[in-house]
């Protein structure tokens, strides 16, 4: 099973393995407080598409499919990924304040196709 939460929200045992699939580390949060039992910078988006994307609601449908482009080529950690919520809870832990218009959004569904 997998979910997704937002860093700065509470970690709870519900949530499983905590994996944070952003690019930098959350600001103001130290990483005993973070909860996360894996970082997976290298599946974020690139920074150029971060600086395209700029958390701008319209410009999600763009970054979506360039994003899901850019995840083409790390077909290893997607299927570590896979392979981990097959065995138990894994949530996707990401630090945008945008609850439906973030990196982890794309990510759950591209790993659930």
């Amino acid at each position: 099973m997998i979910g997704i939460k937002r860093i700065y929200d509470p970690a709870e045992e519900a949530d499983g393995r905590r994996i944070l699939v952003d690019r930098l580390w959350p600001r103001g949060l130290s990483k005993d407080k973070a909860h996360i039992d894996d970082w997976l910078k290298e599946i974020a988006p690139s920074d150029e598409l971060r600086h395209f994307f700029g958390h701008d609601p319209q410009r999600w449908p763009e970054f979506r499919e360039r994003y899901r482009q850019e995840l083409t080529a790390h077909r290893e950690e997607l299927d570590r990924l896979r392979e981990l919520a097959a065995g138990g809870r894994v949530t996707l832990v990401y630090a945008a304040r945008d609850i439906e218009h973030n990196n982890a959004v794309v990510l759950k569904e591209l790993l659930l196709e």
